[in-house]
């Protein structure tokens, strides 16, 4: 039996990918990894693993969210065992699926032969976006761009953070129309991800003399998310946000 070939059409290094399954329909899928982050012996940062488990997931659904995808199903790797490792990396992804409005099927895999000393959890969300509501590629010359959430890493990270961005803030991006593009900041820190945005775009970036955040941090699990944008909206909510410069 013949398969039709499927490729993937978001701009390269996005960490999401996108599959044309009919015309006008896409399948979407986005996944985040985190590595020694825990309280077993070897881990670096030495966190609960419940918050592993929040951070891991929240980043998974910004990136869909960030490009107009509804997820519709989740999977958790867990590289840990059951217990208690595993049971509190799940229980942080489920709070977090909930405190984001998501009532979706999760999957879990375990590591249930081997011992482990350090903490490891992958997590993908699959998604659906129709063409119409696809948001990416919308950035035009002339548009500003915009940080909202403070690039965080390590154990600058915390749950209950006001500065950082979470799936609320990308959901009130995603509500005004002025805004254009919204992209999750992670290890390549806010610098390289408008870089690559103005590559995709073919446009360039002239930057503020002066950028209000440290642009080549990296912002951990998504504490920030770069924006592009007609105009500074009015953004409701308690992360700061901050002009970087301009695309043309």
């Amino acid at each position: 039996m013949k398969t039709m070939p499927h490729k993937n059409i978001a701009p390269p290094n996005r960490d999401v990918a996108l599959v044309e399954l009919q015309p006008g329909i896409y399948l979407a899928v986005a996944c985040d990894s985190a590595g020694g982050i825990g309280e077993k012996e070897r881990d670096v940062v030495k966190v609960p693993p419940y918050i592993t488990g929040r951070f891991t997931c929240r980043v998974t659904l910004m990136e869909l969210l960030a490009i107009g995808a509804d997820p519709l199903v989740l999977t958790a790797t867990i590289c840990s065992e059951p217990s208690p490792t595993g049971e509190g990396l799940l229980k942080g992804v489920m709070d977090e699926l909930c405190a984001s409005g998501f009532n979706i099927p999760i999957t879990i895999s375990t590591e249930k032969n081997i011992p482990t000393c350090q903490t490891g959890l992958g997590v993908t969300a699959v998604g659906l976006v129709k063409e119409g509501g696809l948001r990416m590629g919308r950035t035009e010359p002339g548009d500003g761009v915009y940080c909202l959430g403070v690039p965080k890493v390590g154990n600058e990270v915390s749950l209950h953070d006001p500065d950082i961005a979470d799936t609320g803030a990308v959901r009130r991006l995603l509500s005004l129309p002025e805004v254009h593009d919204i992209i999750p900041v992670g290890s390549r820190g806010i610098k390289g991800e408008v870089e690559h945005l103005a590559r995709v775009s073919e446009l360039s970036v002239r930057w503020e003399l002066c950028p209000p955040v440290n642009t080549k941090k990296p912002a951990g699990p998504s504490t920030c998310v770069v924006f592009t944008a007609s105009k500074l909206p009015d953004i409701k909510g308690p992360s700061p946000v901050f002009r970087l410069g301009t695309l043309f």
